[in-house]
């Protein structure tokens, strides 16, 4: 069944709820829509703000941003492998110990009582 919804008719609470409501159902939803102004659009800057951007400034925000969080995945990527290779290091010793108490234990003549 579909319902049309006139969204500029909606006061802050009906936004709100249908806000709420089209998030909990994203996956599964795709709601059509006609933009009347292609050439401003409002961003989600963090944090619940948003900011109203022209198209091309909202372009060099999204750029700006990918670029630093292609720098911070650059810096963090190395640390991340090396502490990878400490973990299967680790895990290769506690296999180690765990093979030579079996067999320390294997190998120890059983207590008669």
């Amino acid at each position: 069944m579909e319902q049309l919804i006139n969204i500029t008719e909606l006061n802050l609470p009906h936004l709100e709820m249908l806000k709420n409501q089209l998030d909990q159902e994203v996956d599964s939803m795709y709601v059509p829509g006609k933009l009347h102004d292609v050439e401003h659009v409002l961003i989600d800057v963090g944090t619940g703000y948003y900011v109203e951007k022209t198209a091309e400034d909202a372009k060099d925000f999204f750029k700006r941003k990918i670029d630093v969080l292609t720098k911070q995945r650059e810096k963090i990527q190395p640390v991340l492998q090396e502490k990878h290779t400490m973990k299967q290091v680790v895990m290769e010793m506690m296999s180690q110990k765990i093979q030579q108490l079996t067999a320390l234990g294997a190998a120890q003549p059983t207590a008669k009582a």
